[in-house]
């Protein structure tokens, strides 16, 4: 560790044991949440409703992991895609840097793959006509389709892979997103399983939506966690940002 390194793991530590911020992060996300606060934040162009500090997080996640393939559910209108594509994108020009060769941009050797059960033509219109689509392969159906499932586990073969679950939101849903998808993930690296805070706010949040404080990813990620020891929750993740989407989502494979 660095000097400066050192500094920030202490910070970390006390502010993990700070009530004060966090009751405050809390009160900002339940206020912040009931404004789509999230809505507001585009990446290189593109709406990808996250909270920023979850975004920050997913950037040090995957220069950390430095995975093959990212796997995602959930589209809607492209950002998070386009988000982990260019973090790909750049862990391929610095390992092209470092290994003193040309990087092939016509062939990416990093690529994500996303899943939605209706991709919309303009979001998939936008997302083909980006720099960035050639890392990008969409794949329309349910997450927790077999087929679907099946071609996630073939792209997947021999790859370092980190997963993000953003889909529907249903405690049933997700439960079998993990049984489907968590496997996929390699040791060290991590199964993201976003909105876990649906159980933790009320359910007039989300009044047109199935899901709710009874229904949500958190008690999927529980109950998924309960019966597998190859994950633990990376708490320090959330410790740190203070303010996220995902609390208890961060799921690090260990084993």
């Amino acid at each position: 560790m660095t000097e400066f390194e050192k500094e920030v793991e202490i910070r970390l530590a006390k502010q993990a044991q700070n009530e004060p911020i966090k009751d405050l992060a809390s009160s900002f996300m339940s206020a912040s949440l009931a404004q789509k606060y999230s809505y507001n934040f585009f990446w290189q162009g593109r709406p990808i409703i996250q909270y920023p500090q979850d975004i920050f997080a997913m950037q040090e996640l995957i220069w950390s992991v430095k995975p093959d393939l990212i796997v995602e559910t959930g589209i809607a209108h492209g950002g998070s895609i386009i988000f982990s594509a260019s973090m790909l994108a750049l862990l391929d020009m610095y390992e092209a840097i470092e290994g003193g060769y040309d990087l092939n941009v016509s062939k990416p050797k990093r690529k994500v793959l996303a899943v939605d059960i209706d991709i919309k033509e303009h979001n998939r219109k936008a997302i083909s006509e980006h720099p960035l689509a050639n890392r990008i392969t969409m794949i329309q159906g349910s997450s927790v389709d077999p087929e679907v499932v099946k071609a996630a586990r073939e792209l997947s073969q021999g790859k370092k892979v980190l997963v993000v679950l953003d889909s529907n939101h249903t405690f049933e849903h997700v439960y079998q997103e993990l049984q489907a998808y968590a496997p996929l993930v390699s040791i060290g690296s991590y199964c993201i399983v976003m909105d876990t805070i649906v159980n933790d706010v009320s359910d007039a949040m989300y009044l047109d939506r199935p899901w709710s404080q009874n229904n949500n990813p958190k008690q999927a990620a529980h109950k998924w966690l309960s019966e597998n020891s190859n994950f633990v929750v990376d708490k320090d993740i959330e410790s740190k940002i203070l303010l996220t989407v995902a609390p208890d989502g961060y799921l690090k494979r260990i084993k």
